[in-house]
């Protein structure tokens, strides 16, 4: 037990090191920065953030197809409840759809209803959008959402440039990552071995991008419905103990 203890005081004692430019910017922020239980991940949290309080947090993957370790946050907006919209590296959708092919061919495709994420769901429920204006967008991203034009105004303008910039170096071709809009907040998950303060930086940069442009076409739907919408959902949302989502 003393070992065991020891063990644990070590690791977190150089966590801390090796995470120490990545607590001073949370902390300069204005953000509580802490480590979790086991030492191995940390957590970081701003009540107080625009455009909404943000949550980020790095450690084991909570998703199977993000392999090791992820960098996953929450912005919380309040947006509207029809704002389903989600974005990912093309070569992750490729695969889940896969993955969702077989599982519904499978004699216990009754799984899928109950076990599988939303970002898997998704593709079979909502339409996909193949029109983008960036030809670079198109090729390096899937694009899909409850209707059409509701993915069209969330993803051209502003947040179309910070996709097809990150996806210079930022987000590497076939690098897994995931950005949602659901249950009126922003999601983002990504592969990342090894925190590393530029990115969670600029990462955070993306997320609130896409905050602020989910929060536009929000404000149009609660004026009255700019948009056709679909408020059937095939499956109940389903959430898991501890995570961001």
């Amino acid at each position: 037990m003393v070992v065991k203890q020891v063990k644990h005081w070590l690791v977190t004692r150089a966590n801390a090191a090796r995470w120490r430019p990545i607590m001073d910017w949370a902390e300069a922020r204005g953000a509580e920065f802490s480590q979790t239980r086991d030492g191995q991940g940390f957590l970081i949290e701003q009540p107080k953030a625009l455009p909404g309080p943000l949550r980020v947090e790095w450690g084991v993957s909570q998703r199977s197809y993000l392999p090791g370790t992820e960098l996953r946050m929450r912005c919380e907006m309040g947006l509207h409840h029809d704002l389903q919209m989600m974005v990912l590296c093309r070569a992750l959708m490729e695969n889940l759809e896969r993955a969702v092919f077989e599982a519904y061919t499978d004699t216990l495709k009754t799984r899928v209803d109950t076990d599988t994420p939303e970002e898997m769901r998704w593709l079979v429920m909502f339409p996909k959008f193949n029109n983008a204006s960036s030809q670079i967008l198109r090729q390096r991203y899937g694009l899909v959402g409850v209707t059409k034009d509701l993915t069209s105004a969330w993803i051209e303008g502003e947040l179309s440039e910070a996709l097809v910039q990150a996806s210079q170096d930022l987000l590497p071709e076939g690098h897994p990552f995931v950005l949602m809009s659901m249950r009126g907040n922003l999601y983002l998950r990504t592969e990342m071995s090894e925190p590393d303060l530029p990115k969670v930086q600029a990462l955070v940069r993306l997320l609130e991008t896409a905050a602020r442009e989910a929060q536009r076409v929000s404000g149009r739907l609660a004026e009255g419905g700019a948009w056709p919408t679909t408020t059937s959902i095939a499956w109940t949302p389903s959430t898991r103990p501890g995570d961001v989502t």
